[in-house]
């Protein structure tokens, strides 16, 4: 009986540690498929978090305030090219944390105001929710800031209201970006992108208890779109200081007053400049940061004049009051053209050229013709042309136009010219004859023609002027033909003296060639 007993015993015994020891083997396979469940909830998870191709960037503002370049600089393109009424461009965004690619789509609005009924193809009821607008104005032109933002506000308000969406899109919409706004928390750049302090607008897991309240004056207008507002071409403040003389507390003054209008709007704030790459790469990570809910660890940039950075939700009235600490000459309750004035109209700005008119080809013929006819000389003829007259014996004729006798002034011998020894004398007499010419005398013509008191009745050429030459013309011809004739005897003589030289070197080397033919 004891000894069923102890059988009995460890039989349970042994029944407890099996089903003990499968238990376990049960609770440790259930984990292990556990482990394998949590793996592929996270490779789930991380796929459906891809970045979507459904979302667009806005970009508006008035002409040459730099749109198109600004967009060129952000897709890494170097040659931009201006298109017309509404562009389409994109940009390649990355992950590299997910090793992800999406495209973002770029509309360019021009900023003529004819165009704005193209916004219905960049922002509709399809896209409201998943586009982000960007306003610039550039600094060539801070005195236009005010007209051209509230401008571009008031276009985008009433095409907003145009559109059909849902009461409930747009509610939730509003309260996205005004959620934004009381979510921020400042990052340094040091921060560890991982850690449960960085909150930004997709973090779903913030309890509304910990939301802080709207600041004063904050989100005053809200149009339910992320806006950023870009300040373009910076660079042009150092032309502003010595053109216009604008001092540091004119930049404070335009700084909180540019300030004060995106808190007022929920909006941005961005200095850049592309000629300097400022602010550039920045403002790429933030639209990504703003879209895709990729980190961005930049806090806000306030000491640099012309490199500004204000993300939404940091800014407040305190903190734009301490502007004012710099601002001497001029008030924050200013209105903004009574500071930032319109320069005076230069005349840079109208240097069109003057149009010509051309005139008709006959009646510039006609008025060419009525000024010869009132000056009512001709041109007398070159003392040159006039030796063949006199070595002729005066037989030839009044010359016309059409005569076969006429000499062409290009048929001259090409040794007499002014540089040949004794020419001087020629051109001197030549022009002496121009200078001593009376206003009231008669034209050239034939040598023979003169008369001993310089007679009337003389005969007249084709054109009807006198061809009565004086005494003194005469001479001058006379004096001419003769320092020709001289120069011609000159020259013939140079050349016979030159071919006699030459005939002497050769009969030499003849003879040397004779007597010693070794040495040649």
């Amino acid at each position: 009986m004891a000894l069923d007993s102890v059988t009995q015993t460890m039989t349970g015994s042994n029944a407890l540690t099996s089903s003990f020891t499968t238990k376990k083997k049960d609770a440790a396979a259930a984990d292990k498929e556990n482990l394998w469940s949590a793996i592929l909830n996270e490779v789930q998870t991380q796929g459906s978090t891809k970045l979507p191709s459904n979302k667009s960037v806005l970009v508006l503002g008035d002409n040459a305030t730099g749109k198109t370049t600004l967009i060129a600089k952000l897709q890494g393109v170097e040659d931009p090219k201006k298109g017309s009424g509404l562009e389409y461009a994109y940009i390649d965004v990355k992950d590299e944390y997910r090793d992800d690619m999406t495209r973002l789509s770029v509309w360019v609005l021009d900023g003529d105001p004819g165009h704005t009924n193209l916004l219905h193809y960049a922002l509709n009821e399809t896209n409201y929710a998943h586009t982000l607008v960007i306003l610039t104005v550039s600094m060539t032109q801070p005195w236009g800031w005010l007209e051209q933002l509230n401008q571009w506000i008031k276009v985008l308000a009433q095409h907003i209201e145009s559109l059909q969406l849902d009461p409930k899109e747009k509610e939730a919409a509003r309260q996205r970006l005004a959620t934004t706004w009381q979510s921020y928390c400042e990052v340094g750049d040091d921060l560890d992108p991982g850690s449960p302090v960085k909150r930004t607008m997709h973090n779903n897991s913030i309890d509304e208890d910990d939301l802080l309240p709207l600041t004063e004056d904050a989100l005053i207008t809200n149009l339910g779109l992320d806006i950023v507002v870009v300040v373009t071409k910076t660079d042009y403040m150092s032309t502003l200081e010595k053109e216009y003389e604008y001092r540091d507390e004119h930049f404070d003054f335009i700084q909180q007053w540019i300030r004060n209008f995106c808190l007022r709007h929920g909006t941005s704030l961005f200095y850049t400049s592309v000629k300097e790459d400022k602010n550039c790469d920045l403002l790429y990570k933030y639209l990504t940061h703003r879209i895709y809910g990729l980190p961005f660890r930049t806090p806000a940039l306030v000491v640099e004049k012309d490199a500004v950075l204000i993300p939404a939700g940091w800014d407040s009235l305190k903190k734009i009051s301490i502007l004012y600490e710099n601002m001497h000459a001029v008030k924050a309750e200013n209105h903004y053209t009574d500071i930032i004035k319109a320069p005076p109209t230069r005349k840079a700005v109208s240097n069109r050229e003057t149009e010509v008119q051309t005139e008709d080809e006959q009646a510039f013929l006609a008025r060419q013709q009525e000024i010869l006819k009132q000056g009512g000389q001709v041109r007398g003829e070159s003392p040159l042309r006039s030796q063949g007259a006199s070595s002729g014996g005066n037989k030839t004729g009044p010359r016309t136009p059409g005569s076969a006798g006429q000499s062409s002034p290009k048929k001259i011998d090409p040794k007499l010219t002014p540089a040949t020894p004794g020419g001087e004398g020629v051109l001197a007499n030549f022009f002496n004859s121009l200078l001593h010419k009376k206003s009231g005398g008669p034209a050239g013509g034939p040598a023979g023609a003169a008369s001993p008191g310089g007679g009337m009745g003389t005969p007249r050429t084709s054109n009807g002027t006198d061809s009565l030459m004086t005494a003194e013309k005469l001479a001058v011809r006379s004096d001419a033909a003769a320092e020709l004739d001289r120069l011609a005897r000159s020259v013939k003589k140079d050349i016979d003296l030159s071919q006699i030289k030459r005939n002497d070197v050769l009969k030499s080397h003849r003879y040397n060639k004779a007597q010693y033919p070794a040495n040649f």
